[in-house]
């Protein structure tokens, strides 16, 4: 909220992202960890991709929410466009209220993504109520990561 106490269109804005990421959470394929994740990412034209946990018996290749919103986002070519991240999980029976964070994976993969964009990746972790919210930045979460500019790669932005 504002100094106001008046509701800002960031705050509103924000609301719908993590709203968005709990309903994808209802439809994470979680029958092994009965963890849920869901993942919403809001691109530069206000547009939001959605992403939940998908896994497999093969536990290693299951995928987090973070990662399959964002290879959505990919293969939309909208890359460069990502502006912000919510992620809300919890247990598929509903106890606890865990502020859960993106894994070492998924910070890797929203690094990728800020350094292509060029521009900074709002990350929003809530819990699942949305009682709850923690706002960082990838340097938070992932200090001194290795990613395209390590490599001489410059970013992509087309907007």
């Amino acid at each position: 909220m504002g100094c106001s106490g008046a509701v800002t269109e960031h705050d509103r804005k924000l609301t719908e992202l993590v709203a968005a990421a709990r309903s994808a959470m209802e439809h994470a394929h979680a029958p092994y960890s009965r963890f849920a994740v869901g993942a919403a990412v809001r691109l530069t034209d206000g547009s939001v991709v959605v992403g939940c946990n998908f896994e497999n018996a093969s536990y290693g290749l299951s995928l987090c929410a973070e990662t399959v919103a964002l290879a959505c986002v990919n293969a939309q070519g909208r890359f460069a466009d990502v502006e912000e991240i919510a992620v809300v999980g919890g247990a598929m029976d509903g106890s606890g209220e865990a502020l859960v964070t993106p894994c070492g994976r998924c910070r890797q993969i929203i690094n990728e993504a800020e350094q292509m964009a060029g521009r900074e990746i709002a990350i929003h972790c809530a819990t699942p109520s949305g009682d709850r919210i923690a706002h960082y930045r990838i340097t938070d979460l992932l200090p001194d990561a290795f990613g395209p500019a390590d490599l001489g790669i410059t970013p992509i932005r087309k907007s």
